[in-house]
C-alpha cells in the first residue's frame, strides 16, 4: 500500500475535535437557559460537560491529531457550561424559594388570594 492509503486517514493533517463546537453552543445555551427557570440550562450544561469530558480524553490521547483551535473552543464551552450550571442552580433555587414563600403565604392567609384577585382586576 502506498503512503496515501486508507490506513492513514489523517495523513499528517489535523482535524477539529469531535463535538467541540457542540460543547461551545451548549455551554452558551446553558447560560441563556438560566432565564427559563433554570431547567433548560441545567440540561444543556450537563450534556455539554459530558461531551467535553469525552472530547478532552480524545485530545489528550493524541494531541497532535487535533487542531488547537478546536481544543480552545472545547475549553471555552466547558467554562460556559460550568458558569451556566451555577447560574441555573441559583435561579432554580430562587424560584423554589419564591414559590414556597408564596404558597406558605397563601396557605396561612385565606384573604391573600382574594386580595391578589382584587389587585389583578384593577
Amino acid at each position: 500500500m502506498d503512503e496515501f492509503s486508507q490506513d492513514k486517514p489523517y495523513q499528517g493533517m489535523q482535524q477539529p475535535l469531535p463535538n467541540a463546537t457542540a460543547v461551545l453552543v451548549l455551554g452558551i445555551i446553558s447560560i441563556v437557559g438560566c432565564f427559563c427557570y433554570g431547567i433548560p440550562g441545567i440540561i444543556c450544561g450537563i450534556i455539554a460537560l459530558i461531551l467535553a469530558a469525552k472530547s478532552k480524553a480524545l485530545y489528550f490521547a493524541n494531541p497532535g491529531m487535533y487542531t488547537p483551535g478546536s481544543y480552545n473552543n472545547l475549553a471555552a464551552g466547558r467554562v460556559c457550561a460550568i458558569i451556566g450550571l451555577i447560574l441555573c442552580v441559583i435561579c432554580l433555587a430562587l424560584t423554589i424559594v419564591m414559590l414556597s414563600m408564596f404558597g406558605t403565604k397563601a396557605f396561612l392567609d385565606p384573604n391573600f388570594l382574594e386580595s391578589l384577585r382584587e389587585a389583578q382586576e384593577r
